[in-house]
Parts: C-alpha cells; structure tokens; sequence
C-alpha cells in the first residue's frame, strides 16, 4: 500500500462499500471485517507526491464515490500542480448487470435473432475498450480483463476458489507525463473515464460504439510526482497519434429443419496502436523526452447453438504498454467457456459449463503500484527509476543470495467443469476446478532470465480443497 504514502500522512475517511442485494431469493447477509496493518520499513522506492481521484466524489456525504457508466458522465477537472514532473493514471472498470458478460455479447444488429426462444440478447459486441481522455483526446485505453465472479458462469466453479483477479480487481496504468507541458499551464483540464464496443450496421461493417449497455463501475486515479515548490514544467506540446482500432467481424447464421434460427456464429478481431510523445522541461533547466505507447490485439470467437442455450465462447487479448520512464507492461489473457442452459420438465433451470481462463502480466520499471519482488531485493527498489528511464539505487543493504530484480512476472491459469440446478426445492452446485499461479522475478543485468519465487497449485472439488502445493 505504499503507492498510497501521499494519502497515509494525513487524517483520512475510509467508506467501505460492498453492495448487496436481499430479496426473498437472495437472503444472506454480509458479515465483514476490515483490518489495515501499517508498518515503518524504509521507503525504498519513488512514490507519489500527491493523488488525485477520478470519481464522483461523494466522500463528504459518506457515499460511494465510483461512477456507473453509460448513466454517470466519468469526468473530473482540475489544475494540476505545475512544478508536477511525472503523471501516471491508473484505471479501474468492471462490468455489472447487462455487461456482466460482455465477452460474450452478440452485435447489436442481432440481438433479436432467438427473441422467442430466449429473449433480447445483450450487444455492442463482445468487445470491451476503456478510455482515458485528457480535455477530450485519447490518451490511453485499457483492454479489460474478463473477471467472473463467484456466482459467474456455474457458482460451483468458485467453491472455495474465485475467479482470477475478482477480489481485487487490477487498475491499468497509463503514463501521462507526455500531457505536462499542457497540463502545467495553471488551466483547469479535465480527465474522463469512457467505456464503448461495437457498433455494426448488420453487413460486417463495424465501428466503435459510442456507448455500451448498463453497467460499468470505474474510477480512476492521478498519480503525481512534483519537483521543487515554486517551479513551473513545461516542453513541447505533445504529439498524439491515436489512429481508430482497425476491427474486423462476421456472423453466420443458420436456420434449423423447421426454418427457426439455429445456431449464430460471430466473430471479431481488433488491433490497435498508440503513441504520444512531447519534450519536458524542468525546473533546474534540463529537457528530456517523454513518451507514452501501447500496441494492443484481440480476437474473439462466439457461437450461440441450440437457439441460444448453448454458448462457445473463445477469446484472446493481448498487449504491450512502454514509457519513456522505464516502465513497461506485457499481458495476455486467454478464456475459453462452454455453457448449456436446461430447463427441466419439472420446473426451475440447469445450468452446465466448463471454464478455461488465465492471466500472464509482466511489469519491469517504475510501476505506481508494488510489483511484489520489492521484498526480494536489498540493495534498492526495482520501481524506482530516475525521471530519463535509468535505474538508480538507492540506501545499499548487506548483499543476498538473489540478485538485483527488476521486474516481475506472474502467470495463472484457471480450469474447471460445474453444473447448477436451481430446483423448487432449492439450489445446487457443483463443480471441479484447478489452479495454478507463478510469480516470478527477473534480473536487472540477467538478459531476460527470471527466477521462480513463488509458486502454488490448488484443486477444489463440490467445495472441498482437495489438493493444495505451495513452494517458496
């Protein structure tokens, strides 16, 4: 929590906000305890001057601050602080209600196609992109991961283990150091959170969308580091190039002996590129340049079978972030879900699926967030870097077994078969599912050579851990 040490010197109001619905089919109750443990290390890494929220803002009547788009505008103003000399914001968004799935949505031109059989289906696509604006130019995107909660898919796929990332949900970080010289004008500027998908005109011709459906939670945060009081950033106005995402779809479908549409097929790819770049000038006189990139691929396969009970759905993205302060992030994230909805003869519905999913992130440089190998290190921080990119140590500690880690990797995967039936007389679930998780650390000067320092497999069967293997 030491990306926060610019919040923990000052009295704070933390609201707690975990919503929950009880109604006569959903009676359980929350019973939550929150317990914060602070500690006096040595800092031994850079950390951020001062945070500033993207949020509705709604701590002085002790509400929840994050915002619900489409419905809320995702927007903030302020006037950053000009002797500012790095900007880094982090994103979070997720989807609830009718985006809850969104990786599984059809086009919008189709969602009508098993109306008889199983109702509107949700559109805008299985595409997701997540905006960051500065006074209205793109300047960063976020491809999110697909999160599945504990009652997502089949609820027995989550007993006891939960879907990858669902208790904590992982914020995007996008440097906007580039925007200083604009944004150290002493001007009001304003920063927005947006959420679109596809839209299509029903002859595979698609575009992003200027909306999606109801509901997506996002919030944001600025983080920034500030040289000394008094001085006044500026440099070069950026460049920014941030061509539209090249997106590619097509569907098929087919109709059933009886001439009822059957079975919908549908697919869609997207790439997309980003640069911004500009020149800064700080207050000591000295220029370096500035620069964010990000170079994103997707593709995603979908057929709806069996007039829309039946759901294959195939997906990849995949993604590369580099900042001219040293950071740099790659990801990919795989899903692979098959899904049966039944309605038995005797009432209620049944539910079967088997999931494949995981999440492969490397982060190297000076992260705003710990990268987790800070502990392995004794000499200095892997997340501090010197403002031009090059690594600097920082107090020297007695030498280790390990060596200097700059950055770190953590790979998991997820796999597992559940089915549900929600009966007259009750509910039930059931369900296998197995996980594997690495962590692990490179070298500073290694070439690319990382070490395992961390490593757990886990398998849980109808709600029992029967299999557990941890290695440190």
């Amino acid at each position: 929590m030491d990306q926060y040490n610019a919040l923990w010197r000052t009295n704070q109001k933390i609201i707690f906000d975990l919503g929950n619905l009880i109604d006569s089919t959903y009676t359980g109750s929350f019973n939550t305890t929150l317990t914060a443990t602070f500690s006096t290390l040595p800092t031994l890494r850079a950390t951020a001057d001062q945070i500033l929220p993207i949020s509705a803002r709604r701590s002085n009547s002790n509400g929840a601050s994050a915002f619900s788009v489409p419905g809320d505008k995702a927007s903030v103003a302020y006037r950053i602080p000009q002797n500012t000399e790095r900007a880094v914001v982090s994103l979070s968004a997720c989807g609830q209600a009718a985006e809850e799935f969104w990786y599984t949505n059809v086009f919008s031109s189709e969602i009508n196609t098993f109306e008889d059989e199983v109702g509107t289906l949700y559109g805008y696509s299985p595409f997701r992109e997540v905006q960051l604006l500065i006074d209205g130019q793109l300047s960063g995107v976020s491809w999110p991961f697909p999160i599945v909660f504990t009652g997502g898919i089949v609820p027995g796929l989550w007993r006891p283990i939960v879907g990858i990332d669902a208790f904590d949900l992982r914020e995007h970080e996008i440097d906007v150091t580039a925007w200083l010289p604009i944004l150290c004008d002493g001007a009001s500027h304003t920063f927005e959170i947006r959420v679109v998908g596809i839209k299509d005109n029903g002859h595979n011709a698609a575009a992003l969308s200027d909306t999606v459906g109801s509901t997506w939670i996002v919030t944001g945060k600025i983080f920034l580091f500030l040289g000394p009081s008094g001085s006044i950033t500026s440099g070069i106005t950026p460049k920014i190039d941030t061509p539209p995402p090249v997106l590619e779809i097509n569907s098929a479908l087919t109709t059933n002996s009886t001439g009822a549409n059957d079975t919908l097929t549908y697919s869609t790819s997207a790439t997309r590129t980003i640069s911004i770049t500009s020149t800064i000038k700080t207050s000591n006189g000295s220029t370096y340049p500035a620069s964010w990139s990000q170079r994103l691929t997707y593709t995603s396969l979908n057929i709806l079978s069996s007039q829309g009970f039946t759901q294959y759905t195939k997906q990849f993205t995949a993604g590369t972030d580099l900042s001219s302060s040293g950071y740099q992030s790659t990801y990919s994230y795989p899903l692979t879900v098959n899904s049966t909805f039944t309605a038995p003869p005797d009432g209620g519905i049944g539910i079967t699926a088997t999931v494949d999913r995981g999440l492969d992130i490397s982060v190297y440089g000076p992260s705003v967030f710990p990268s987790g190998v800070q502990s392995f290190n004794h000499t200095a921080s892997p997340a501090f870097f010197a403002l031009p990119g090059h690594q600097s140590q920082l107090v020297p500690y007695p030498s280790a077994p390990l060596p200097y880690l700059s950055g770190a990797r953590m790979a998991t995967t997820q796999q597992g078969a559940a089915s549900y039936l929600a009966a007259r007389n009750g509910s039930y679930s059931f369900g296998t599912t197995e996980q594997g998780f690495t962590f692990r650390g490179v070298e500073a000067d290694g070439g690319g050579v990382d070490l395992e320092l961390y490593r757990r497999d886990v398998e849980a069967v109808n709600a029992s851990v029967v299999a557990d293997v941890e290695v440190l």
